[in-house]
């Protein structure tokens, strides 16, 4: 996440059911990150400043509390997902002092790329932590349902029979 050069645009991120992964204190973080990435992305240069510690501020709290959980629990896949989070706090911090100094355009991007990032994320790591938190806590898999998935034709007619 530390380049940010030739990226284009993308449409603000939106809180979908396909990014639940069945932790809930994980499922409540991540919807609140999401709504504030998709804050910054729509917000007018002069509200930046402030999205964009919004971000900061719930960046390290977010991560703290998943890299805790990941020592805390012996998570054997830890090493990457930690250093995941330290990546982004980096580039954050790096945003910060160049809109500092003005630059509102590595804030726009860097927006883009959290809106970017954050699906993938979710789906490798975050997935994979959620099942062994629930492992450890309730000694099973955790149960999704999803209210934005489609159904096929075919199992649509098997549900109306």
């Amino acid at each position: 996440m530390e380049s940010f050069t030739g990226s284009e645009p993308v449409a603000p991120i939106k809180w979908s059911d396909s990014f639940l992964l069945g932790y809930d204190a994980m499922d409540s973080v991540h919807r609140e990150f999401v709504d504030i990435v998709h804050t910054l992305q729509s917000s007018p240069d002069e509200n930046l400043a402030r999205c964009l510690e919004a971000i900061a501020v719930h960046a390290q709290s977010h991560f703290e509390c998943e890299d805790r959980w990941m020592v805390e629990s012996d998570f054997p896949a830890r090493g990457c997902h930690i250093d995941e989070h330290a990546a982004v706090l980096a580039s954050v911090e790096q945003v910060r002092l160049l809109l500092a100094e003005g630059n509102v355009d590595p804030c726009r991007r860097l927006g883009d790329e959290l809106a970017r990032w954050f699906p993938s994320h979710a789906d490798h790591l975050d997935s994979a932590l959620s099942h062994w938190m629930c492992k450890q806590n309730y000694g099973g898999k955790p149960v999704v349902f999803r209210r934005d998935m489609k159904f096929s034709g075919e199992l649509t007619g098997m549900i109306d029979r």
